[in-house]
């Protein structure tokens, strides 16, 4: 098991959420590595900490075009889970493309910043409100 100092034991009392997604219908279907590499981020928050049954997988926007509001209702609930702090960790296969437009990506970072909720992807662990983590996030 990875330690990571910015997980604290209140993080890992909340569930960890892997969000999946791909843009087209068409990219489900025939780029199914992407899809393995996003579903293997729940085995990131095992080994990051997290029982199995506390990892809540978002993946009803597959298919789903990141760049019109509104149209990724997963992504939204991920938020909601957030901003009720019921999450303590996001997890990403990329997570600067996580949002795919900027106005949700910062509002995404805003509120686990202010909810205590760190964010992961394959490179590494990041806290929002930290300086340098805002910084490698994209603020």
């Amino acid at each position: 098991m990875e330690t990571n100092p910015k997980i604290r034991p209140e993080h890992l009392q909340r569930l960890a959420g892997v969000y999946i997604r791909q843009s087209t219908m068409q990219q489900v279907r025939k780029h199914t590595a992407s899809g393995e590499l996003q579903y293997g981020l729940v085995a990131r928050a095992i080994d990051l900490g997290w029982p199995r049954d506390r990892v809540r997988i978002y993946d009803a926007d597959q298919g789903h075009t990141g760049s019109l509001p509104g149209n990724r209702e997963d992504f939204g609930q991920l938020v909601a889970d957030v901003g009720m702090r019921c999450l303590g960790i996001v997890l990403g296969f990329d997570v600067t493309r996580m949002a795919r437009n900027n106005a949700d990506w910062y509002k995404l970072l805003d509120l686990c910043g202010i909810c205590d909720t760190v964010i992961a992807d394959n490179d590494g662990v990041y806290h929002p409100s930290l300086y340098n983590d805002r910084l490698v996030l994209g603020l």
